[in-house]
């Protein structure tokens, strides 16, 4: 079923349509109605029944009514004490037309039932007096023709049964005294089957002053006229009394007012039966009839209400939890064209405002705002807060009609209109304005906050009911959660805690914040807190042999490092896919110099540039939390003098904005920029690679470096073919059968052509894997006229590599090898009678020349036969050179050592021997530090000398 607009389904009430109504008209006076001059709709029975809701509470007083003036039972005194707008008089119209049977009770709508409750088949009609305390002067008198009545007495006597009931009470009327409880039995029971209805008795009672006398009596006489009423409505079987007290302070009105209310409570709990107020499910039904002529079809108004049930089950994380049972969908239901919240609202929050009548003021406000929307063709599928059309200026003055000053300025600002904040963030974007995401939202919020006060402990509306209050079926619950954050960035009069939200006459503290934010210095504040805040994305594990944030070339270093050195590029050099690019400019002079000197080691360096769309952001970003952390600050140290609610909000926005700035910080920095170097023409071509980095990835730097083997831009792992390649490319061609091996490792590490390897690690095991096989190269670790020292190809393993390592050509290598394998092979000797054969041992002659010793490196097992010595002891010695000396001993230790301890049944001993000379002596404070030292790595000689 299609989600159609309310206007299609439910219509409105003509005089609701055409804007005709008056808004006293929504106010009964029970006093024009018995005198015939109130409008249609309450002195016609037949029509003030057909508008009116009969509620539980109504329902329980007709039937008491009915019963008492049948002489069947029933209530003789029921005071009517509700709040302000409570239908008390609403109320007393219904008594009044039911005991009046100027229409017959079965042309009552809802009547019927009532009596057949009430087991009343014959209703009696009933003389009605109706006292309106505020109609009534207690110094001017009333004229019915000839009579002049002055009291409350006169005045029901002669409404009940004329001239003939006055002149029961004459004397007392004439000298302001109460007649008694006797003569008022009797003229009560005279006047029966009677209703007394007495609408505003305390605004007429206030009025008597203590110790005056005025021609309706003194105070303590009406308050006697009370009491003897009340008495003889008990006597009387089929006589009844309702009375209307207020509820609330605005009622009352003073000292004198609560006085009378006082006395007159104390009279009326004698007898009284107090009324049921009107509950907020049956606020519903009353203001739909009144407001609608036709509500709808029940199977459309089932229909549209499922839709919405449906929509609140499936997202039930984000509504309310009353709105997950089928209750909710009867309240839909019985609310429709009206969204339930609007009634909970007005019922709960705005009916404690002191000025804000609950079931009259409900009707008033939502008279005028349902003949806006159907003027301006509303297309909502139900009436909710957030359709409320603030921006209207009659529904706007309503709104602030019930609250304190300062709301007009919100609302245009804050809430809704051509001016407001909401309505320019509906109008610049889309994915919002599409379904006025922001004024809705806004709307929703002044609706479930205007009515709270500073005083309260726990203010605003909640998120879930913020949505409930904006989302329709069909609609995307995030683009409403994205406003929200929207608008709490960006109104001056809206506030937030947790989860809930409310708009204040008072500015929260952003206009201070945007103040401040415009005086922050990019150079002294911005870009320094830009660079910590990005140097801290990356941490201290990573390969890097440096991560340089906003470094200029000059502090960048130019070494071979432990691994590439990672440029950060400051703001100003951001990346764009546009030709012009400011990011390839700054990278290339890091690259090509360091400082003023030229850069050597170029190939080294790795570039992450920001995103030239998203800096301009990061900017306003990082100037927002320079500005809250400075506001919290002030607050804190007393130097802005605010409040704990203010300082907690300014606590909230800079941890928010710091949040929000290190997400921005990610999305900034994701364009990975790599140098290369193209040989075009036979001259090498600088050009850049681009690849971007995820800004969601959990750690920064694992992406990058996995982003950097996937591209092939770094090389974790570089197999002895690829290796034998570069040295075919660029060393060993035209007749070059050797290379340095620290030159070619040294090499990668300058051009932009060669491969770059993490660390020269990469490139000893290269070589070290390329070794064991034939097929690639061999290595050497020296070279002595055309001899190789520790010659490796086809086993073994690679020395330190240094200055005089060597990488040689396959073939060459090859050819080596052979040489080495012909040359050790023994050469046959004749043999004489009686001698023994034998091989000749190294530097022993023969016949054919001398046998070349074996290279070093080189191993062999003796011949069988062989007189050789077995080896059991080894003693070596080597220098140090003590600034690499850490470095060094590390190397011997996994050249040599480590070759005696993998073997089993091998003691190794080490003995460190250190000697240090100075020409000026050692102070005492070296000498000192040295000793203790020394004692506690326990070494077994550690002494000074003189020379």
């Amino acid at each position: 079923m299609s989600l159609k607009p309310w206007r299609e389904i439910a219509r409105p009430h003509k005089d609701v349509l055409e804007g005709s109504f008056k808004q006293s008209e929504f106010a009964a006076d029970i006093t024009q109605v018995a005198s015939g001059t109130a409008p249609a709709e309450y002195q016609d029975a037949e029509k003030f029944f057909s508008r009116t809701y009969i509620t539980e509470g109504m329902r329980l007083l007709l039937i008491s009514v009915a019963q008492r003036l049948a002489g069947q039972g029933g209530d003789p005194v029921i005071q009517l004490q509700t709040a302000f707008g409570g239908g008390k008089t609403h109320t007393m119209l219904a008594v009044y037309h039911l005991a009046s049977r100027e229409v017959s009770t079965d042309k009552l709508m809802g009547v019927p039932p009532v009596l057949d409750e009430a087991g009343i088949h014959d209703l009696p009609r009933a003389k009605i007096a109706v006292i309106d305390g505020i109609k009534l002067s207690p110094s001017q008198p009333r004229k019915y023709g000839n009579t002049s009545v002055n009291t409350l007495w006169g005045e029901l006597a002669y409404q009940l049964l004329g001239e003939q009931g006055y002149e029961m009470v004459a004397g007392s009327d004439a000298d302001g005294t109460s007649p008694g409880k006797e003569v008022l039995t009797a003229l009560i029971r005279q006047a029966a089957p009677c209703v007394i209805l007495i609408d505003e008795l305390v605004a007429f009672i206030r009025q008597l002053e203590l110790g005056k006398q005025y021609k309706a009596g003194t105070f303590d006489s009406n308050i006697s006229f009370i009491q003897g009423l009340t008495e003889a409505m008990k006597a009387v079987p089929n006589a009844i009394l309702l009375a209307s007290l207020p509820e609330s302070e605005l009622e009352v009105g003073g000292t004198m007012g609560q006085r009378a209310l006082n006395s007159l409570e104390k009279y009326f709990a004698r007898v009284e039966s107090v009324w049921k107020p009107v509950g907020t499910e049956e606020a519903f039904e009353i203001v739909r009839r009144r407001l609608f002529e036709n509500p709808g079809e029940r199977a459309q108004v089932e229909g549209i209400s499922r839709q919405f049930s449906d929509f609140y089950r499936q997202h039930a994380d984000k509504f309310p939890v009353e709105t997950q049972s089928n209750e909710y969908f009867e309240r839909l239901c019985r609310s429709y064209p009206i969204h339930p919240e609007i009634f909970d609202r007005l019922y709960e929050d705005w009916s404690t405002l002191e000025k804000f009548q609950r079931t009259r003021g409900v009707l008033q406000y939502m008279a005028i705002v349902i003949h806006r929307l159907w003027n301006s063709d509303n297309k909502d599928a139900l009436i909710m807060p957030g359709s409320l059309p603030l921006e209207d200026s009659n529904v706007r003055n309503k709104s602030i009609h019930y609250l304190p000053q300062g709301w007009e300025p919100v609302i245009e600002r804050e809430v809704d209109g051509p001016r407001s904040a909401p309505y320019d963030i509906d109008g610049h974007h889309t994915l919002f304005g599409g379904v006025q995401a922001a004024r809705r939202t806004a709307r929703t919020i002044f609706l479930g906050s205007a009515p709270s006060t500073r005083e309260q402990m726990i203010r605003g509306v909640q998120a879930e009911r913020i949505l409930l209050g904006t989302v329709q079926p069909g609609q995307a619950i995030g683009v409403f959660e994205d406003v929200l954050k929207r608008l709490r960035d960006r109104l001056h009069y809206l506030y937030a805690e947790q989860d809930r939200y409310w708009l204040d006459t008072k500015p929260n503290l952003r206009r201070e914040m945007e103040s401040r934010k415009q005086n922050i210095n990019e150079r002294d504040e911005l870009l320094p807190l830009l660079k910590e805040r990005v140097n801290r994305i990356f941490g201290r594990n990573h390969q890097f042999g440096g991560i340089h944030v906003f470094t200029p070339s000059v502090d960048v270093p130019d070494d071979y490092g432990s691994g590439p050195r990672l440029v950060v590029l400051p703001t100003n050099a951001a990346y764009s896919r546009a030709e012009t690019n400011q990011a390839f400019g700054e990278a290339e002079k890091i690259l090509r110099n360091r400082g003023d000197q030229p850069r050597q080691k170029q190939n080294r360096l790795i570039f992450l540039a920001p995103d030239f769309d998203v800096v301009s952001r990061l900017k306003e970003q990082g100037r927002i939390y320079l500005a809250w952390r400075s506001i919290v600050t002030d607050i804190e140290s007393g130097t802005l003098n605010q409040d704990l609610t203010h300082l907690n909000q300014a606590k909230r926005h800079r941890d928010g904005s710091e949040q929000s700035l290190t997400q921005l910080i990610r999305e900034t920095y994701k364009w990975l920029i790599a140098p290369v170097e193209e040989f075009i023409k036979g001259k090498p071509t600088l050009n850049w690679e681009v690849v971007s980095v995820s800004p969601t990835a959990p750690n920064l730097v694992q992406a990058i470096e996995d982003k950097l083997r996937e591209e092939e831009w770094l090389i974790y792992e570089w197999s002895p073919i690829h290796l034998r390649n570069v040295l075919k490319q660029w060393y060993l061609k035209d007749g070059v059968t050797e290379v340095s091996a620290l030159k070619v490792w040294q090499d990668t590490c300058h051009y932009l052509y060669l491969p770059r390897l993490v660390n020269d690690n990469v490139f000893r095991n290269a070589i070290a894997q390329g070794v064991e096989s034939e097929d690639y190269f061999g290595f050497a670790s020296d070279k002595e006229g055309d001899r190789y020292l520790g010659f490796s190809f086809g086993r073994g393993s690679i020395a330190s590599l240094d200055e005089s390592s060597l990488l040689i050509d396959r073939e060459a290598a090859a050819a080596y090898a052979e040489r080495i394998r012909q040359a050790m092979q023994p050469t046959p000797q004749p043999t004489q009678p009686g001698e023994t054969g034998g091989t000749p041992t190294p530097g022993t002659t023969s016949e054919t020349g001398t046998t070349p010793p074996p290279t070093p490196g080189e191993t062999g097992q003796p011949s069988a036969g062989s007189t050789a010595a077995v080896k059991k002891q080894f003693y070596g010695t080597i220098a140090l050179d003590p600034v690499k000396a850490k470095m060094d001993f590390a190397t011997l230790m996994d050249e040599v050592v480590q070759q005696f301890t993998a073997k089993l049944g091998v003691d190794v001993t080490i003995s460190v021997e250190i000697e240090a000379k100075s020409r000026d002596g050692f102070d005492e404070a070296l000498q000192r530090t040295v000793k203790e030292n020394c004692n506690v790595l326990r070494f077994s000689n550690a002494e000074f000398e003189e020379e």
